[in-house]
């Protein structure tokens, strides 16, 4: 038990608790910086009241750290103080709702002043205060110092190349924080991606796209030194081109355990190209000279030129002579022979790997044995799966031979040349002629130099000691085509021949002579070396070139022949090829196209739009010169513009490719072709037609004169409107015959009723429109082209005339309808049948509608109303009389023949008389088949009178003047002698008829009757004779209410159609008097209902009732003296009495008052005493006073 009310206590205090109202925000502090975005949540659990709950946001600023402010709230717009207010208004500073119970306060550009201790509050909605209803956190802002850096730049890369980029990336905040660094690519519009980054926690993670080529190495993240951040691609492929930038951020822990990144910043951007590589490579051997002395160093590079170099195994071999000096495999270890290994154990010689593409053999001391050629060759090898490698492609570049000179020398040069002003093209040959002391005693190497204007010097070409010629490295190309020839004429006499020279040939040509001796270990030395030189000076070709265009017929006519000359200057041999263009630019364009070219070869070249001059034109070049002459027939004005003739001078290659040298352009030559004169002539005679619509409308234009019989017309038909400034265009028929539609004809829809024929002579044209409407009338002509063909097979119109007028008038048919025009005038009875007959005698046309429409003009009613229409489609339509006087059912129309209308009202009615009318509209179809109305007419008038049967009710009374003892039964009857009508039907009603006396009712026992007849009595006060009715019946046998004299004692009787009886059962002496019936009879009118027709009244009746006893109560109940006498005076002596009575007392008691009884005696109001007593005087009259009859 005790256990039992633990968990009781346990469970009240956790519903306790659960009710209790509990406000949480974010755990702080925390440290965010400047012009970030913030979110700080907050939410309240345990509340009452409505669901959603509002939140109020407000800041302690350290600088008051007792003072509120105000920030935002989600339920007072006007919460705000005024420092947040712009910024609320703004939306830099709101709340989120999350949940009804949780929100977000946002603060979009965080500033310093914003670093202060923030409250949550919740306004209260339970039933009393009990919980937190606020809680705070701190919020710290620091600078926002993270900086990151890149050279932003443009690599071009090839595919397989390495690349690195580096990113510094600073921080100087004070909180301990951490870095996250990442470099992305991204390529235009699409989305960054991640190539590889170092995380907060210095894990090394890589996008899907690079996550492969990290895990293989491919992609590598250096951290080098603080600050710098190096991305490396080893061997980048075309997809990884595009932007490469890094991106920093700096994240703090907050409070909570988690990480929040404070900011992110982005470097700028490196754009990265790659470019798809292929497997083939070239190889290059170059030194510095090929002479040298003995002792010099020298340096040969084995130079590889290749895509993808690093990411591909080549192996070198070096040869001297074509002996091998060393070799180096991929892994860049040189292994020399046993010779080579010698000197380079000795420091005299080097192999090395310079780069991936640069190999270097280096001998430091040239020997006398040195001299000769040098060559290495480059080996592509592929690695298998197990790690061998297999040679491929393998290449070598020519050898390159050195001359390894003695030191002293005793010879002299010479040099001549066979001009010292050449022309362009033309050949070269120098001489270089060394003479000696002595007896040469070794060899000579010889060496031709070419020092420019500009004092820069190159080889051509040099001889060595053992007669190897050898081009210069600019000269290597020229002298494999023979363009730079080398030989050794005599053994001391070497020539040099410089074959199709070029501008940059002129310069200052010199010869160099190396001698050679040999020393006494057998080794080459050089022993002297001598220079000889002569001027030459090459005249360029373009020098002087000028070009000019002349003609002798600028205006030609249509097919005349023309001729255009392009003469060329200077004249130049057969061996300078000129190439002449003709270029057109014909009137009103701005560019100047390529018509025809006489090549440098001797061949015509057309141009891409020359098509139309190709039949028609011939060009020639003289033999004697370059000039071009343009011979053009059938001159067209396709031809008429402005023609230029274009020169280039050309110049042949030693590896007889062709260089342009220059370009020349004459002066415009402009040739005008004119139009033949024309004859053109059409008829202006003018015209006036008039027709009926839906006839045809003829129209013709007539060609008098042509200028040729080849002539082809373009016809265009017009019409003009007096309402319009312009004619409008009807159809055009082009000089082909085919058809277009003016506007005019589509937006009045004349396609399809166009016909337009050309007759067989050729210059007659005819327009017919079909079916001719109102709206076609005006005035038409046609508007005539001339059109001829021109040379080049393309028509061109000539000229173009207007006709003379033709003045189209189309008129409606003239009207002929006609209506009969009879009056006539009708009477009948009600219920019969009405004709109305409506008669055409004449109509416009055959093809025509009508639509009849009926009415009526009724008495005192001066305006018409229609009673029925027929309309054209024969549709058949009530008018508003209809509906007024119900002809709706009773109305019906027919047409025996065409133009006859019958109309027929059937169970006509008096308020059917009138005047009736038929009026006719006649329709007629347009061309369009558009039906209009042509015509009206209104027929004559019938005038339809209406009558009512006439009266020949009578009524008569069968039975006589009767009397009858007291309780007996007396009968009234009412006889019809005659009736108005077979179909009528009667309304009766029986009266008791009494004479007014003294003005008061003649009997008491009517009393109430009469009180009912007040008004009638008033009206006829000259009627001495009272009426009171017993009973009524009605034309639908509905009997009225019974006379109360004779309530239940009157029997009613039709003995015959025309016999009525009333019985009157016990009689009383009161039943004594005059009696008549009245008679009303009551036709059926045409609306189905009944109307009174007349009303006849009897001759009275006179009935006497015996008295059988006479009482003391028949007695005063027959006479009114005596009943007032006895049952209505004593009342009021009783009354006055009583108040006297009272009046007595009264004064009794107040003594003191004057003996009148004016003052203080109260008023007695005397209400009439009720009166109880039998309408028939059978018992006697009581008298009671009821309470309050006294006040």
């Amino acid at each position: 038990m005790k256990c039992f009310f633990l968990v009781l206590s346990c469970v009240a205090v956790l519903g306790k608790v659960t009710a209790q109202r509990q406000v949480a925000v974010q755990e702080g502090p925390l440290y965010r910086t400047e012009g970030s975005h913030i979110t700080i949540w907050c939410n309240v659990s345990g509340y009452q009241g409505p669901s959603e709950q509002n939140f109020q946001w407000s800041i302690y600023l350290p600088s008051a750290p007792e003072r509120e402010v105000q920030i935002v709230s989600t339920v007072d717009p006007s919460f705000p103080y005024a420092i947040y207010t712009q910024r609320v208004r703004s939306g830099k500073i709101y709340v989120e709702r999350v949940q009804d119970h949780s929100a977000l306060l946002h603060i979009t550009e965080l500033q310093a002043r914003d670093a202060g201790e923030y409250e949550c509050h919740t306004p209260n909605t339970d039933e009393r205060y009990f919980g937190s209803y606020s809680a705070k956190m701190n919020l710290v802002v620091i600078p926002d110092s993270l900086q990151t850096t890149a050279m932003p730049q443009t690599l071009h890369k090839v595919e397989q190349d390495p690349l690195e980029l580096t990113c510094e990336v600073v921080t100087e905040t004070f909180q301990h924080s951490h870095l996250s660094v990442a470099w992305l690519r991204q390529r235009g519009s699409e989305k960054p991606v991640e190539v590889i980054a170092l995380s907060r926690d210095f894990v090394l993670h890589s996008g899907s796209e690079y996550a492969q080529r990290q895990s293989l190495g491919e992609v590598r993240l250096d951290k080098l030194g603080s600050t710098t951040f190096r991305l490396t691609v080893f061997h980048l492929q075309p997809s990884d081109q595009g932007e490469f930038y890094c991106e920093a951020a700096e994240w703090v822990q907050d409070p909570d355990g988690s990480w929040y990144a404070m900011t992110r910043k982005r470097s700028e951007g490196t754009v990265v190209t790659v470019q798809p590589t292929d497997k083939e490579f070239t190889v290059r051997l170059e030194t510095e000279k090929r002479l040298y002395t003995m002792g010099e160093p020298v340096e040969f590079r084995c130079i590889l030129e290749a895509q993808n170099v690093p990411d591909r195994y080549f192996a070198v071999s070096w040869a001297f002579n074509s002996s091998l000096i060393a070799s180096m495999g991929p892994n860049a270890v040189p292994v020399l022979n046993s010779e080579f290994a010698h000197r380079e154990a000795k420091g005299q010689l080097k192999v090395a790997k310079e780069s991936d593409s640069v190999f270097v053999l280096k001998i430091y001391h040239l020997r006398q044995e040195d001299s000769g050629k040098y060559n290495c060759r480059v080996t592509e090898r592929e690695k298998t799966v197990t790690g061998e490698f297999i040679d491929k492609e393998s290449k070598r570049p020519k050898n390159i031979p050195i001359i390894v000179l003695p030191i002293k020398s005793s010879v002299s040069v010479e040099v001549a040349s066979n001009a010292s002003v050449v022309l362009e093209g033309e050949n070269l040959h120098l001489s270089c002629s060394v003479r000696t002391a002595g007896r040469p005693q070794g060899r000579f190497s010889v060496i031709w130099q070419l020092v420019d204007r500009q004092n820069r010097r190159s080889n051509i070409v040099w001889l060595d000691r053992d007669g190897t010629v050898q081009p210069g490295a600019s000269y290597w190309e020229r002298s494999s085509f023979g363009g730079v020839q080398m030989e050794q004429v005599q053994p001391s006499s070497f020539s040099l021949g410089i074959f199709n020279s070029r501008k940059e040939d002129e310069g200052q040509y010199e010869c160099h002579v190396t001698e050679w001796v040999r020393a006494v270990d057998g080794e080459w030395q050089i022993v002297g070396e001598r220079r000889a030189s002569t001027p030459v000076s090459v005249t360029a070709l373009e020098t002087g070139f000028a070009v000019t265009a002349i003609s002798r017929t600028p205006g030609v006519t249509y097919s005349d022949s023309f001729d255009l000359q392009c003469i060329i200057k200077p004249h130049y041999p057969a061996r300078v090829p000129v190439s002449v263009t003709w270029r057109f630019q014909p009137v009103g364009t701005v560019e100047f196209q390529d018509l025809v070219t006489f090549t440098r070869d001797g061949g015509v070249q057309w141009g891409d739009r020359s098509s139309t001059f190709r039949t028609r034109t011939a060009i020639e070049k003289a033999e004697s010169s370059n000039n071009v002459r343009l011979s053009i027939s059938r001159a067209s004005d396709t031809e008429a513009g402005k023609y230029q003739c274009v020169a280039e001078l050309w110049r042949r290659n030693y590896n007889s490719s062709w260089t342009r040298l220059a370009e020349r352009t004459s002066n415009l030559l402009e040739i005008r072709v004119l139009q033949p004169v024309t004859k053109l002539q059409v008829s202006k005679s003018k015209r006036t037609l008039s027709l009926v619509e839906n006839r045809p409308i003829q129209l013709s234009c007539s060609v008098r004169s042509q200028t040729s019989q080849n002539s082809h017309f373009a016809v265009l038909w017009y019409v003009h409107k007096p309402s319009d400034a312009d004619g409008k265009l009807i159809l055009k028929t082009t000089h082909s015959s085919a058809f277009e539609y003016g506007t005019y004809a589509e937006e009045e829809g004349l396609r399809a009723r166009l016909q337009f024929e050309r007759h067989m002579s050729g210059g007659l044209f005819s327009l017919t429109v079909q079916r001719a409407e109102v709206s076609d009338s005006g005035s038409y002509y046609c508007h005539v082209e001339e059109w001829l063909l021109s040379p080049n097979y393309a028509w061109y119109k000539l000229a173009e005339e207007v006709s003379g007028r033709t003045e189209v008038t189309v008129k409606q048919p003239d009207s002929r309808l006609k209506l009969s025009q009879a009056q006539g005038n009708l009477s009948v009875l009600e219920t019969q049948q009405v004709q109305l007959e409506c008669v055409v005698l004449n109509r416009t046309s055959a093809a025509s509608q009508l639509a009849v429409e009926w009415f009526v003009w009724k008495p005192n009613h001066p305006e018409r109303e229609t009673v029925a229409r027929l309309s054209r489609e024969a549709t058949f339509h009530y008018g508003e009389q209809a509906a007024k006087n119900n002809l709706k059912g009773r109305l019906h129309l027919e047409s025996p023949s065409s133009g006859t209308y019958r109309l027929f009202i059937q169970n006509v009615a008096v308020q059917d008389s009138g005047t009736y009318s038929c009026h006719v509209e006649e329709w007629l179809p347009s061309p369009r088949g558009v039906w209009y109305k042509r015509a009206e007419d209104t027929a004559g008038q019938t005038a339809v009178t209406v009558t009512r049967p006439d009266a020949a009710l009578q009524v008569d009374t069968v039975v006589p003047n009767a009397t009858v003892s007291e309780r007996a039964a007396f009968q009234l009857d009412c006889s019809v002698v005659s009736r108005s009508s077979q179909e009528s039907r009667f309304a009766v009603a029986w009266f008791s008829l009494r004479t007014k006396t003294g003005g008061k009712r003649g009997s008491p026992g009517l009393e109430e009757q009469e009180d009912e007849d007040e008004d009638e009595e008033g009206e006829e006060e000259e009627d001495p004779t009272e009426r009171t009715v017993l009973l009524s019946v009605g034309p639908d046998a509905v009997f009225g209410p019974e006379g109360r004299p004779w309530e239940g004692r009157l029997r009613f009787q039709r003995l015959s159609p025309l016999l009525y009886r009333l019985s009157v059962l016990q009689a009383s002496p009161q039943d004594t008097g005059n009696y008549s019936c009245r008679v009303e009879e009551w036709l059926p009118s045409p609306q189905k209902g009944w109307y009174r027709l007349v009303e006849e009244e009897s001759a009275p009746v006179s009935i006497h009732v015996l008295d059988t006893s006479s009482t003391l109560q028949s007695v005063i109940c027959s006479n009114d003296a005596l009943f007032y006498f006895i049952f209505f005076y004593p009342f009021p002596i009783f009354g006055i009495l009583i108040i006297t009575i009272l009046l007595v007392r009264f004064k009794s008691r107040n003594s003191s008052k004057n003996s009148d009884g004016k003052n203080g005696v109260p008023l007695l109001w005397i209400k009439e005493p009720h009166l109880n007593y039998s309408p028939t005087c059978l018992e006697p009259p009581v008298l009671s006073i009821h309470p309050g009859a006294i006040d």
